[in-house]
């Protein structure tokens, strides 16, 4: 992968480009903020890092989206005047229908917690393919599960297998009856109070913070890279899928390089598809 383009030098922003230039992921990094100077001055910070931390990636600061010409993979974040926000749908879409007009070959990831309705927009609006614009915030939420999970249970998180579907906050669905630990059923491995304990610590866990949604991020963008076939929880538009017509939701996904190879549709108990529908119509 040549170039990852970040659009937004806030929190989120800034620590992405840092996560993604330290694993080498890319040839080049570029952090795209209206505010120049800030993106310049962090995108140096993070080059002075790379002597330390002996990483290669070249980090550039710039103004305008159309700096974000030619690169394989734009990120949404938010910023650099109001760091910890994230663009909203209406900021957001401007910055979408202006990499739509120069980047329609490159996946777009939206990465903050809000950017549901932003991926939705982007994709009924601005004209996106479906397969090519996806929020990576669900996978946050994912880490957060499988965290909680290995506490409960006592084991290491890489151990936990579980998904995320739906419509967060108001409508997250895990599909605990598939859930595993070690290949084994967690829902047969756990007592009811505990179950139930889990399930009042999961609605807890949204939004998650900018340094999980960084790393969220920079898990699908390696994903993409690399032609991994790990599923990953994101905001996707789901059309036929569960069911469903043209509405994002968070569901797995397999990516390839072309983006979106296929979303994943877990089996669900009449609990779980009734939440899901519930989503749907909320």
């Amino acid at each position: 992968m040549s170039v990852i383009a970040i659009l937004g030098a806030g929190t989120l922003g800034g620590t992405l480009a840092h996560l993604v230039a330290s694993h080498d992921l890319c040839r080049e990094v570029r952090l795209i903020d209206d505010a120049g100077d800030v993106a310049a001055g962090k995108a140096l910070d993070i080059l002075q890092a790379g002597g330390i931390e002996r990483f290669g990636t070249a980090v550039v600061g710039d103004s305008g989206a159309s700096a974000a010409v030619g690169a394989d993979v734009v990120v949404l974040t938010g910023p650099a005047t109001t760091p910890d926000a994230e663009w909203n749908a209406g900021d957001g879409l401007d910055r979408l229908r202006q990499v739509a007009a120069f980047g329609r070959g490159a996946l777009v990831i939206c990465a903050g917690a809000g950017q549901r309705r932003l991926v939705e927009r982007g994709v009924s609006e601005a004209g996106f393919d479906r397969g090519r614009l996806i929020g990576s915030s669900p996978e946050a939420l994912r880490g957060a599960l499988r965290a909680i999970v290995a506490l409960e249970v006592g084991c290491e998180a890489s151990e936990v297998a579980l998904s995320v579907l739906g419509a967060p906050p108001g409508h997250v669905v895990v599909p605990w009856s598939q859930a595993t630990v070690a290949g084994m059923s967690l829902e047969a491995g756990l007592a009811p109070a505990r179950q139930r304990r889990l399930h009042e610590r999961a609605a807890a866990l949204w939004p998650p913070g900018p340094y999980a949604l960084a790393a969220a991020a920079g898990r699908v963008i390696a994903s993409h890279a690399t032609g991994s076939s790990r599923r990953m929880s994101c905001f996707v538009n789901v059309d036929g899928e569960f069911g469903v017509r043209k509405q994002v939701l968070a569901a797995p996904v397999r990516l390839d390089a072309s983006g979106v190879a296929h979303i994943v549709e877990p089996q669900l108990n009449v609990r779980e598809r009734s939440q899901l529908e519930a989503a749907c119509t909320g």
